[in-house]
């Protein structure tokens, strides 16, 4: 029987901290640098004074899994009514647009069509005025009609005739599964695009491996799209309107809500109650890390 990799790991964030570190040579710079320090506060109301416009992560900071985060919904309508632009940045490349939206919609958020940014749209814009065939690795009936070209869930017989490779979720991903698609990439190098740059994704009962984690340890070069990556907060950006200085990315992990925050030139909110650091202490992997959020919230 095969293993299954995308599984509920024990909800500490130490092993995937040292894998983001392990990588972080390929992540982008803060070129402005950290502030010496975080303030604490106890939720977003505490700084909306401060910023005209929110990048909000989805996992960690709206939801966890498969729920909202208690009162997240009613934060998000108090952004609102103090006049607040938002737009939500998210990693989660597995649905399509409308799918990810209807999920929003069922936990109580009312975002609109334009306020939720994924990276699976980030990818598709890359994948514009490629030919050939693209083999998906994805969820068992996932759907690619809200994507350019053609786009074939993964199989035996694409691992050695696809002209490149998708890799939008990792739900069923197995070792067995990652072997041969690193053996099929050493014997016949193709582009791949991985639209979930996350080593990990907080869930109900722990953490769940994310494509990142599998597409970094490719022996090919990997076109990543996302956070922390400058496009993906770009995209965020032109979408409210308003430049870096006025914006503040909210996320709860440091390498790439953080980082690819302030690397945009952003300021940034640590969600530190939810999602990766929950029930941990976030001030060592600060330290370690150097990333240092402008804020670090207890909860949404």
């Amino acid at each position: 029987m095969e293993r299954r990799l995308c599984v509920s790991l024990p909800a500490n964030p130490r092993w995937a901290f040292a894998r983001y570190r392990a990588i972080d040579h390929r992540l982008p710079v803060a070129s402005r640098g950290y502030p010496p320090f975080s303030l604490k506060i106890k939720d977003l109301s505490e700084v909306f004074h401060r910023y005209d416009g929110f990048i909000l992560d989805a996992f960690g900071v709206l939801n966890i899994g498969e729920g909202a985060i208690p009162g997240a919904v009613a934060r998000i309508a108090q952004m609102r009514a103090a006049g607040k632009r938002l737009v939500v940045l998210t990693n989660g490349a597995s649905k399509t647009r409308a799918e990810a939206l209807a999920t929003y919609h069922r936990w109580g958020f009312d975002f609109a069509e334009d306020e939720v940014i994924s990276s699976r749209d980030l990818a598709a814009s890359a994948m514009t005025g490629h030919g050939g065939v693209w083999a998906a690795i994805a969820p068992d009936g996932s759907q690619f009609n809200d994507l350019p070209g053609d786009v074939r869930p993964l199989d035996a017989r694409l691992l050695d005739e696809a002209d490149g490779f998708l890799f939008l979720g990792s739900q069923g991903w197995t070792e067995v599964r990652q072997a041969e698609l690193i053996a099929a990439l050493r014997a016949r190098p193709r582009p791949v695009i991985c639209a979930n740059p996350d080593i990990v994704a907080p869930r109900e009962q722990g953490f769940t491996w994310e494509p990142g984690h599998y597409a970094h340890d490719l022996p090919v070069p990997v076109d990543f799209h996302g956070k922390p990556f400058g496009p993906a907060l770009q995209a965020a950006l032109d979408r409210l309107g308003l430049p870096a200085r006025k914006v503040a990315m909210v996320g709860d992990t440091l390498h790439t809500d953080i980082l690819g925050g302030r690397a945009a030139g952003c300021f940034t909110v640590l969600i530190a109650g939810h999602g990766f650091f929950a029930g941990t202490d976030p001030q060592p992997y600060i330290a370690a890390s150097g990333i240092t959020p402008d804020f670090i919230a207890e909860t949404t």
